[in-house]
């Protein structure tokens, strides 16, 4: 079940690997929603996705609420008159402006669809700047909305940084932490899709939780860069599976290279 947003770093194509690694639970938590492809492609009773990203968590919320209303709502944005620069930066600017959560909404969805490679980039300030596409007929996602408001029945979705998240697992959790990965050079790191940032310090912090959830019987999977720092971060993991990611990583189509990543699995014995 692919998700109907574009996800830079998303884990639909690497989703086999992921469901051999996690393990069976009753809810599972993902403190960094992104795409939802590993939502929308397990079995957990229950889920609880949460992001600090306010305008995915309201998309979110607004599909689940609305289903096919929105969905309709939405279709009416991808239209031949909406697919051209000076309507795009016009809409992009309302976006950036308004209070109306529902169209608001239904904006995110536009500009990740009509948007340059379908990035989710704010400025310092927090406005959504990301650059006009230029795509003949941007698809739109009406199958896959449908999909995920289906799955959405059994699911909570919450703004909050991932320490609360985290701090909310219970007994029968199964948590997946796909977080703004770890650079794999000093040249290599990329805007946050949020304003926060993502450094240091939280990739450790990260790490930390996890070894204190699996002491609690919560298992932790965490995917990252297959790196010398997240070797040493995720030194404490039951185990470590290395992947050759055909997912490139650079935004210069003739330096692009294929990106090493793992999967370290938190789990007490």
């Amino acid at each position: 079940m692919k998700p109907f947003l574009k996800w830079a770093g998303n884990k639909y194509a690497i989703l086999d690997r992921v469901q051999e690694v996690l393990p069976a639970g009753n809810r599972l938590v993902e403190p960094f929603a992104g795409s939802g492809a590993v939502f929308l492609n397990t079995d957990y009773a229950q889920a609880l996705l949460a992001d600090s990203n306010a305008d995915l968590i309201s998309l979110y919320k607004l599909l689940q609420l609305q289903g096919d209303e929105f969905i309709a709502y939405c279709r009416t944005f991808f239209t031949g008159e909406h697919n051209h620069a000076e309507r795009y930066y016009a809409l992009r600017e309302e976006f950036n402006r308004t209070q109306d959560r529902r169209r608001k909404a239904a904006l995110f969805l536009y500009l990740n669809r009509h948007g340059y490679n379908g990035l989710c980039r704010y400025n310092a300030k927090g406005g959504f700047n990301v650059p006009f596409g230029r795509y003949a007929k941007p698809y739109f996602p009406e199958k896959e909305m449908k999909a995920f408001h289906r799955k959405a029945a059994h699911a909570e979705f919450r703004v909050a940084d991932f320490r609360e998240v985290v701090r909310d697992a219970r007994a029968g959790d199964v948590v997946y932490c796909d977080p703004p990965y770890v650079p794999l050079s000093s040249t290599a790191n990329f805007t946050s899709y949020h304003t926060g940032g993502f450094g240091s310090r939280e990739q450790n912090d990260l790490a930390r939780m996890a070894e204190l959830l699996s002491a609690r019987g919560i298992p932790v999977l965490i995917s990252n860069h297959d790196t010398d720092v997240t070797l040493v971060a995720y030194r404490h993991a039951s185990s470590l599976v290395k992947l050759n990611v055909r997912r490139m990583i650079s935004c210069n189509a003739s330096n692009r290279k294929k990106a090493k990543e793992l999967l370290a699995l938190f789990k007490a014995a």
